[in-house]
């Protein structure tokens, strides 16, 4: 609604400013006191005056800065902190909050008054900033309904015959049936099918207090992609409820099941995770698709040290290879891959997985089911009766398990699993201190491998680093003195259409360490971690950080990444 205190002054200033005439200023004004329109909405409609002359008038009198909201994008919690009916009633537009700072976009920065109820709303100090009322009206509703407008413009893309997708919860479902034309339903399968184009591992749908996050996680890192409203997250988590199978009416306990989905002429797994949080429920789907499993070890990355002594250990006849790391490091693909190297008609392979991650043609598969009693051990006791050649433990978790495990690598079995331990020497130590007798350890186990994922510099955009860190940094992180003297060449990241920020996939670090007779020596009397290491070394073991910087010496990625990956040694 137009305020005639304001359009007067308006008038006097344009007129002093020598902007208009005072006769144009004079019909202006009489129009817009005829109608419901303000002085500035009769100049900009009837192209009496550029926006831009309106507000440099108005900032030169009032040492105010113009902005142009339509070039800014305000963070949506702003929406949270001044409600959209104030917005609308006041003619303004939270712009940037930074610390206790609100900048506020206003039109009338006469009014006094308004600021001060401003900030008792919002409990921060006011910066005005100038527009006009024009533009602040028409650009409320972009920040306001910013997420419901994002989820119609991208729901458009369904129309798209590229984009169908059928999911295969049961033998006729199909996301095209009448049903399904819903929009939470949409939205769903949108988000799943743009987390797959995408190469995501993970989708995160999370409830916030004034609106709804969906994050993917791409190259192991987290980027938001949609916020749609909130009042449609009780819906997105029903629908995603109702295709893995769980009770919609549960709200208040976590819950776990799975689907599968159709694109493209693949079918590719999705495990579910629901956890209620203090703002609704928060979704996590887990998407397994074996199209991005390798189908050998050379497509891994791994350094040529590395492949030989990993095929040295899954072609003896029995013994146990581990694989070690963190969550998310890989582990289960390097694994899957050595099933694949090894799997022939000849042998009869079985794993015991929690969950059955990809499924192996001509692998014997069993899922763990601790509420009915299939743990990993009572699995393995019962796989070591189905006369198997090869077993694959998904994870070993306690001391049960692990000595099942050791007493099948001594009994003629070729054992795989993964260990949560930091790197290869200290996997030994740790069986020991799970209670495995050190002469076990030492007879039982083949090598040691642990590994990290990095992302991997784009061949397209990546560049020769201009500024080299100093010899003695360089010494610090890893080099070598002998690195230094025949010179170091390392890469950045740039970025291009093609890739993320300068980084495109990931590759694995592998640290290898075979068994060997003097290792286990070491390990028989009782060494420690540091003497296993330091043996290990002697052997020519490359470690975790050394295979990082040779990586990066060959340019596949960067200092900032191995150092980011990577403990020193």
């Amino acid at each position: 609604m137009a305020v005639p205190k304001f359009d007067k002054r308006l008038k006097s200033i344009l007129l002093k400013r020598g902007a208009l005439t005072e006769e144009t200023l004079d019909e202006a004004f009489k129009k817009s006191e005829k109608s419901d329109l303000s002085l500035t909405d009769v100049l900009l409609e009837d192209d009496l005056i550029l926006e831009s002359d309106l507000l440099t008038a108005l900032s030169e009198e009032t040492h105010l800065p113009p902005i142009d909201v339509f070039k800014v994008q305000p963070d949506e919690n702003l929406a949270a902190l001044l409600p959209e009916n104030l917005a609308k009633y006041y003619g303004v537009l939270p712009v940037a909050k930074v610390g206790n700072i609100l900048t506020l976009s206003v039109y009338n920065p006469f009014d006094i008054l308004q600021q001060d109820d401003i900030q008792i709303v919002t409990g921060c100090e006011v910066r005005p900033v100038l527009s006009t009322e024009f533009s602040i009206r028409k650009a409320i509703p972009e920040l306001y309904n910013r997420g419901q407008n994002m989820v119609n413009e991208l729901l458009d893309k369904l129309d798209d015959p590229e984009v169908e997708v059928t999911e295969n919860t049961g033998p006729d479902d199909d996301i095209s049936n009448d049903e399904n034309e819903a929009p939470v339903v949409k939205l769903v399968n949108l988000m799943i099918v743009e987390g797959i184009k995408n190469k995501a591992s993970d989708i995160h749908i999370e409830p916030m207090e004034k609106r709804v996050r969906v994050r993917y996680r791409v190259d192991g890192l987290m980027r938001e992609v949609l916020s749609p409203p909130k009042k449609m997250m009780g819906a997105i988590a029903s629908r995603v409820k109702i295709i893995s199978g769980l009770d919609i009416a549960e709200k208040r306990k976590p819950q776990d099941g799975k689907f599968q989905v159709r694109l493209d002429g693949r079918k590719i797994d999705f495990r579910t995770s629901v956890l209620p949080l203090i703002h609704g429920e928060k979704v996590v789907l887990r998407i397994l698709d074996s199209s991005n499993l390798a189908l050998n070890l050379e497509t891994l990355g791994f350094e040529p040290k590395a492949l030989v002594d990993i095929r040295k250990s899954i072609t003896q006849p029995y013994g146990m290879l581990l694989v070690t790391g963190p969550t998310g490091s890989g582990k289960s693909t390097t694994l899957y891959s050595c099933i694949r190297e090894v799997l022939s008609e000849e042998d009869n392979i079985v794993t015991v997985e929690d969950p059955v991650e990809y499924e192996l043609d001509g692998v014997n598969q069993v899922q763990v089911n601790i509420k009915r009693g299939l743990t990993f051990a009572a699995a393995l006791r019962s796989i070591l009766r189905q006369d198997p050649d090869t077993v694959l433990i998904g994870e070993i978790r306690d001391l049960e398990t692990i000595e099942i495990a050791v007493k099948a690598a001594l009994t003629g079995h070729l054992v795989f699993s993964t260990l949560h331990t930091n790197d290869a020497p200290s996997t030994i130590t740790r069986m020991v201190d799970m209670g495995i007798e050190p002469f076990l350890v030492a007879s039982s186990v083949l090598a040691v491998c642990a590994q990290r994922l990095s992302k991997k510099l784009c061949p397209d955009c990546r560049r020769v680093r201009e500024e080299m860190p100093s010899r003695a940094s360089l010494l610090d992180v890893g080099f070598t003195e002998e690195d230094c003297d025949t010179g170091i060449t390392l890469y950045e990241p740039v970025g291009c259409g093609r890739c993320e920020k300068g980084y495109k996939g990931r590759f694995a670090f592998l640290e290898t360490m075979p068994i060997n007779d003097e290792l286990r020596r070491v390990i028989i009397r009782g060494g420690t971690a540091i003497d296993i290491k330091d043996c290990a070394a002697e052997q020519d073991m490359l470690s975790l950080r050394r295979v990082g910087l040779l990586n990066a010496l060959r340019g596949n990625t960067s200092l900032e990444e191995v150092v980011r990956v990577t403990m020193g040694d």
